[in-house]
């Protein structure tokens, strides 16, 4: 196989500066609304990069399960790896990879927790299976094996039976508030469009530029 000889010239679309919406978040929920018309597995897939404290990055794929005028929303192990270096470096940056409609949006900004409320009303609208699995898994932490996690969930399973599961306290949300996000769209000779909301100064207007592809 050669991976140089993988390529494809973008053709379905193009984004001018006339057609954005007037703000991220609209646009975003447009382009969101289109993902799932065009059936895009996943459409709420983002990549999370984040970095520890020194700058070593990781990236790994969760989901959004929120967004609005304050940003995006994903919960996950406070004590897993994302967690840790969340704690200590909260910069992050997200990807939808919207590939089959030739898009893609990157968001930059800053994480930080959602409220407790927020958390358990989102951990108790989730599947109960879910809630034992979050119980289960000490995310990112090395396990013996499967069947490790197979008797630790037969053994919350037992204890929980007829009754309510809490949410963990290791267990929440994590909300975004982005201070760029730009919107990226496959063009023939790999001459994208890119367009980048960017807020003027902290809590600033946006600001809307293009980007050389």
């Amino acid at each position: 196989m050669s991976f140089a000889d993988l390529r494809k010239d973008y053709s379905l679309a193009g984004l001018a500066e006339k057609d954005l919406a007037r703000d991220p978040f609209r646009q975003f929920e447009t382009w969101f609304q289109e993902a799932e018309a065009a059936r895009i597995p996943e459409p709420n897939a983002m990549v999370l990069s984040t970095a520890t404290k020194e700058g070593r990055p990781s990236s790994r794929t969760v989901l959004l399960k929120a967004m609005d005028g304050r940003g995006f929303v994903f919960f996950t192990n406070y004590e897993s790896r994302k967690g840790r270096e969340i704690e200590n470096n909260p910069a992050a940056s997200l990807l939808f990879p919207w590939i089959g409609l030739e898009r893609q949006v990157i968001v930059e900004g800053t994480l930080h927790r959602v409220t407790r409320e927020e958390s358990t009303a989102y951990f108790h609208s989730r599947p109960r299976t879910s809630q034992l699995g979050a119980w289960v898994s000490r995310q990112s932490s090395v396990v013996a094996d499967r069947s490790a996690l197979e008797s630790s969930m037969k053994a919350l399973e037992q204890k929980y039976a007829g009754a309510e599961v809490p949410i963990p306290p290791f267990w929440g949300g994590y909300r975004l508030a982005p201070d760029a996000v730009e919107f990226w769209q496959g063009r023939r000779s790999r001459l994208h469009d890119r367009l980048r909301f960017r807020r003027d100064r902290p809590g600033g207007n946006w600001v809307v530029e293009r980007l050389s592809p």
